[in-house]
């Protein structure tokens, strides 16, 4: 991937080293093993996990603030961070104002173990998230290498695929979209909530997508292979290949984030086309 060079974003804060950490990763109040932690992150993550639906590995859902604030480092994975946030903050910004909208960029905060948020104690276990209530992205990086090791997933553009699907949560919650999701899911059957849910992840696989179609006209970031890790990224952590991996078998009525196939293939659509009308998944008759 082509990023050395090109604009860096101010909206990061990194937290790593500042406060809260304290024994690792935690999850759920206690400590998991190294292979207990990468189940945990894989299981949970799925680039994208709805944060309301993460609270019961976090602690508290009142808002809070976070204990130390610092400026981000400089060393070549913090640069590729504040690289990606500022080419997903161009593309979005440019595409609502197309609109005739003003896109209003998200925070992404680096931490390490856990971190206040907005939705509640964030933990390195629940894997990169968005939190809707302060608008922000967290990540801890060591998710990839821990992806690397247990996928065999690496690569500088499906590194930032991860971040892409998160901005595209970001997006969803402006658009009102994740509202929406959340208030019918309050509604529904546990099966069709699960529904929804797949749809409202494809749909930011599928904006993840558009922000690489734009991002690549405008800078031409793609080399060759980019496009291939990305879509391994999305097989890898499809719903399918996380149950069989962890249970042996598959239960479709569980699936919260789609099939590794569905993951694959709107990711592909939004970067095929770079149009957001392509990624109304609610609309699909077939994901």
């Amino acid at each position: 991937m082509r990023w050395d060079g090109n604009r860096e974003s101010d909206n990061v804060e990194d937290r790593r080293g500042g406060g809260g950490g304290g024994g690792g990763f935690g999850f759920g109040g206690g400590s998991l093993s190294i292979g207990g932690v990468v189940i945990a992150l894989i299981l949970s993550f799925v680039f994208g996990i709805n944060p309301l639906t993460l609270l019961g590995g976090m602690q508290g859902g009142a808002p809070q603030q976070a204990t130390q604030q610092t400026t981000p480092a400089n060393d070549t994975e913090t640069r590729f961070m504040r690289t990606v946030l500022a080419d997903t903050e161009d593309t979005w910004g440019a595409l609502f104002s197309a609109q005739g909208a003003q896109y209003q960029p998200p925070k992404l905060v680096l931490f390490t173990g856990r971190t206040a948020t907005g939705c509640g104690t964030g933990q390195s276990a629940t894997g990169p998230f968005y939190c809707p209530a302060d608008s922000k992205v967290y990540i801890d990086l060591d998710f990839y290498r821990l992806m690397k090791e247990r996928f065999k997933v690496s690569g500088e553009f499906a590194q930032a695929y991860v971040v892409a699907h998160e901005i595209g949560h970001h997006v969803q919650h402006l658009l009102g979209v994740s509202d929406q999701v959340h208030q019918a899911q309050q509604t529904t059957s546990e099966t069709q909530a699960n529904a929804l849910s797949v749809r409202l992840e494809l749909q930011a696989d599928c904006y993840a997508g558009v922000w690489a179609f734009h991002a690549n006209r405008s800078r031409q970031i793609l080399e060759q292979g980019d496009v291939e890790a990305a879509l391994s990224a999305a097989t890898a952590i499809g719903d399918d290949a996380l149950q069989r991996q962890s249970q042996g078998h598959v239960v479709p009525d569980s699936f919260t984030h789609g099939t590794s196939a569905q993951r694959a293939r709107w990711f592909r659509t939004g970067l095929d086309s770079g149009d957001v009308a392509q990624c109304d998944t609610f609309k699909a008759r077939q994901l």
